[in-house]
């Protein structure tokens, strides 16, 4: 449904600067994502500029406390989740603390995403539009402390979706790196929604490598600019998605990093 229309519309470039894609609230963004990156007549023409969550400030609390039947993740968890930019509506239907308190349960599902308030949908359009912020280099303009350990430790995290950032200096085996992500995703792809890395990898000289999934479709590729001279070799992890172990996530990356008398390669 989506390919048909969108393949006529190419030849008319000229007529339009962006196409917007509203899905219903109880979409999950994950197939238009698929669709856009792995088929040619869409990747070869678009690119996702963003994913974009309207969230009602008034009644969201509701709709993320939701049980479903079978124990899955409610839509609105997998929506906030998905998210680059979050517009919070109607802020002026609630109370400072009210909105305070959402604020961070929504940091606690997806702290990269940014959150822009709004009243009767009044979106500033230069904070949403042609930012390309759906692209793998995204976790390079990321605040450094998101990736602090600490700052988890603040929150008494009792979300099923949340987000982890990690970070750790070194240099990457790249055969142990790949085999720990073909396994994380054939395990526990319907459980990561989001994940992005930045790497340094053993015997790839200054490039950088960035990498951003969607479930168990991953990009992965050298970042435009290197590595600069002296700069720290700092690997950098995002995963957003349920039941997530830092610690244990933590442990398993950093057995992928080289040693120099790793006899395994």
């Amino acid at each position: 449904d989506l390919v048909r229309p969108l393949g006529q519309l190419p030849s008319r470039r000229k007529d339009f600067d962006a196409i917007l894609l509203e899905t219903t609230g109880l979409a999950d963004p994950a197939p238009i994502v698929y669709t856009v990156q792995t088929n040619p007549k869409m990747s070869d023409n678009y690119r996702i500029d963003s994913i974009v969550c309207l969230a009602d400030c008034k009644h969201l609390e509701a709709h993320l406390d939701e049980k479903k039947p079978d124990g899955s993740i409610n839509e609105a968890l997998q929506q906030v989740a998905f998210a680059d930019k979050i517009l919070l509506n109607k802020i002026d239907l609630v109370t400072p603390a009210e909105k305070a308190a959402l604020e961070t349960r929504l940091r606690t599902i997806n702290k990269f995403a940014t959150v822009i308030e709004t009243e009767r949908s009044r979106a500033p359009l230069d904070k949403i539009l042609g930012l390309n912020s759906f692209n793998m280099e995204s976790i390079l303009n990321y605040d450094p402390g998101f990736f602090d350990a600490e700052n988890d430790k603040k929150i008494h995290n009792l979300e099923l979706v949340q987000s982890v950032g990690i970070k750790f200096a070194g240099n990457l085996h790249a055969q142990w790196f790949n085999m720990f992500m073909m396994d994380l995703l054939r395990e526990r792809a319907a459980d990561l929604y989001r994940t992005k890395g930045l790497l340094s990898f053993h015997g790839q000289g200054n490039t950088k490598f960035v990498f951003q999934g969607v479930h168990e479709q991953i990009n992965f590729g050298p970042a435009k600019n290197p590595w600069k001279e002296g700069e720290e070799r700092e690997n950098k992890f995002v995963f957003i998605g349920k039941n997530l172990d830092r610690k244990e996530l933590t442990k398993s990356l950093m057995e992928c990093l080289y040693k120099e008398d790793d006899t395994k390669a």
